[in-house]
């Protein structure tokens, strides 16, 4: 395990602990891993409390995107003292649950939440690992509207350049540790 100092930057920390991975999920693609990080115990605080910090006082829930989102939203709950809502691919939950569906590159894709889960009025922070194009996390933002939350904010770790995912979020305080470079 490699110690984290807190005068590193979050940016230089990421840069320092992420691996990349060439050639992943295809050709001609370095995928950023973000997972060394979540094995640091430095890290992962640094990086939850980055990722919150912004939205200090402005939210009562941290919503997690199925899967890696899970990991970001059940820490930063927990550091906050706020509880998780879980946004989970369709078919995953047991209960009544709002649907979102959204385009992605090839198809589309569907999110769902439990009904009830949540009283209208909730502040929700949305948390992910990665904003690409935009399309689960602005399917999150609709999914939530829909249950009556009031959207806090979004908080992701990397956001990729040049995909203008922050376009298809209008009006929402987007907030970025790092901007990845394509």
């Amino acid at each position: 395990m490699v110690a984290v100092t807190t005068s590193e930057s979050i940016s230089d920390l990421l840069d320092r602990l992420c691996e990349i991975v060439p050639d992943y999920p295809q050709p001609g693609i370095s995928f950023k891993d973000l997972t060394p990080v979540f094995a640091d115990a430095s890290g992962l605080r640094r990086m939850v409390d980055a990722l919150i910090a912004p939205f200090e006082g402005q939210f009562d829930i941290v919503a997690g995107l199925e899967a890696r989102g899970f990991v970001l939203a059940a820490a930063a709950a927990y550091a906050s003292g706020k509880g998780m809502l879980t946004i989970r691919k369709a078919g995953k939950l047991p209960r009544e649950v709002y649907r979102d569906e959204y385009t992605l590159e090839y198809g589309t894709g569907c999110l769902e939440v439990h009904k009830n889960e949540i009283a209208p009025g909730t502040r929700v922070l949305i948390l992910d690992d990665v904003l690409a194009t935009g399309g689960t996390v602005s399917s999150s933002v609709r999914l939530l509207e829909q249950t009556g939350a009031k959207i806090a904010g979004v908080g992701v770790v990397l956001e990729l350049d040049g995909l203008n995912g922050r376009d298809k979020l209008p009006g929402q305080n987007v907030v970025s540790l790092q901007v990845v470079h394509s």
